[in-house]
This record gives C-alpha cells, sequence and structure tokens, in this order.
C-alpha cells in the first residue's frame, strides 16, 4: 500500500478545540468537496515529491519521492517530530478519509493519537478506521460554500464521530445566513448536543469575505439558543504565518 503525500511538517495546531497544541501534520491528496474557500491545492497526483520538514520548526522542508509506503511515512513523521514532544498526528488533506485504509495502516507504525480533520461528509470510511482514531475535527460545510447541500452525510457522519472526542467546526462569512447557522446548531443538538461547535470566520478566499465583528456576535447568539457551548475561534496559524 503507497500513497501520494504533499507534506509533512510539525506545526502549531491553529483551528478548533486543540488550537495552540503541538502537533505533527500529515496532508494527503484529493477531496471529494469544492469549497469556495478553500486554499489547499491538493489535487490528485500533481504531487511527484512529499515535502517534509527534517527537524521540528526548522523550515527546513526536503523532498521525498511519492508514494510512500505507511512504514516510510511514519519514519518520516518520527525525523519531523525529533526532539519536541507532540500532542497529536494530525492527518489533513484535502480530505484524508478517502485514504482511510492507509490512516489504518499507518496508525500502527506511529506512537502519537491520530487526529483526523474532515469535511465530515464520509461516515463508511471514517467507520473502517475510527477504531485507531483519537480526535475528529468534523466540519460541517454550509451550502453557501459547496455546489449542494450535505446535511445528510454530515448526519450520518456526526453519529460515527461521536463516539470519539469529536468536536464541529463551521466556517461562516459576511454572507453566511442565519437559517444555515440554525439548522447546522440543530443538526448537532439532535445528534450529539454536548459536542463543541466552533464558528471559524473565513479567512477571505475565493470571493469570500470575512464577517464583521457584530456579525460574528449575531451567529454566535443564534447557535447558542441552541447548544450549550459555542465558540468564536479564527484561524489562529494565519495570524503567525506558521506553517
Amino acid at each position: 500500500m503507497q500513497e501520494n503525500i504533499i507534506e509533512i511538517f510539525s506545526s502549531i495546531q491553529g483551528e478548533g478545540k486543540y488550537v495552540g497544541c503541538r502537533q505533527v501534520f500529515v496532508r494527503l491528496e484529493g477531496c471529494n468537496l469544492d469549497c469556495a474557500y478553500c486554499d489547499t491545492e491538493n489535487e490528485t497526483g500533481r504531487h511527484p515529491h512529499c515535502m517534509v520538514e527534517e527537524g521540528a520548526g526548522s523550515y527546513n522542508l526536503v523532498p521525498y519521492e511519492n508514494p510512500l509506503t505507511p512504514e516510510r511515512t511514519a519514519a518520516l513523521i518520527a525525523r519531523a517530530a525529533a526532539g519536541v514532544p507532540h500532542h497529536a498526528l494530525s492527518i489533513t488533506g484535502g480530505e484524508p478519509l478517502l485514504h482511510a485504509p492507509f490512516i489504518r495502516a499507518l496508525a500502527a507504525h506511529v506512537h502519537l493519537p491520530i487526529f483526523i480533520e474532515t469535511n465530515g461528509t464520509l461516515d463508511e470510511a471514517l467507520a473502517a478506521c475510527i477504531d485507531c482514531v483519537s480526535f475528529i475535527s468534523m466540519d460541517l460545510k454550509l451550502p453557501g460554500a459547496i455546489a449542494r447541500p450535505v446535511w445528510d452525510e454530515h448526519a450520518r457522519f456526526l453519529r460515527v464521530a461521536c463516539a470519539k472526542d469529536v468536536y464541529v467546526k463551521v466556517v461562516v462569512a459576511a454572507e453566511t445566513a442565519d437559517a444555515d447557522i440554525e439548522t447546522a446548531a440543530h443538526l448537532v443538538a439532535d445528534i450529539a448536543p454536548e459536542t463543541l461547535f466552533i464558528l471559524q470566520p473565513v479567512t477571505p478566499y475565493g470571493g469570500c469575505t470575512a464577517p464583521a465583528p457584530e456579525r460574528l456576535l449575531t451567529m454566535q447568539r443564534l447557535a447558542l439558543s441552541i447548544l450549550p457551548d459555542v465558540r468564536v475561534i479564527p484561524q489562529t496559524h494565519r495570524m503567525m504565518d506558521l506553517l
């Protein structure tokens, strides 16, 4: 089993519940969605080499030829993490659950807990590897950002994910409708009401505009009328210009 990997590096988790924690990041190719605000180049087959940070925090990126086996990937993860304790191994993309068998194989060769950053639509893929996953960062995609609504996919996914340490992250823009915030909050409340619900103001890209401060507070008020734990957390790694 082999996969193309875009990059492996050590940095700070910049989003969500575990913001500020030191993690190793593995970025996989490909995605099943096409979000308007996505700023990550993850097209399948476009990465003949995996860029690996040689030494945690060094920013010294060295190319290794793709594709990589789980065993080789684990060795490169150890190289990127060397000398620094890390909270977890964050597997991201793209959509990492397009590669669930690889994630399962990789987990057998690493000692860090597995943290999945996912768009929250591939419930069967999650079920296939959930026993080796510790943390799930689940995006909940609003209709304004994608070609078609995926509410049903999100509901099925959360029913599987709530067996683990999961939080839900909703990227919001100036254009985000109140009704979409309420629908998202009710979806979570109906399935796993104690789940942390995070509103993440969009980092402007692809024509999306960041919401004004008063708009963010309105969105949070709406969600708090439905759920007990709603937080506003931006992409902090963008503020600090981190990998």
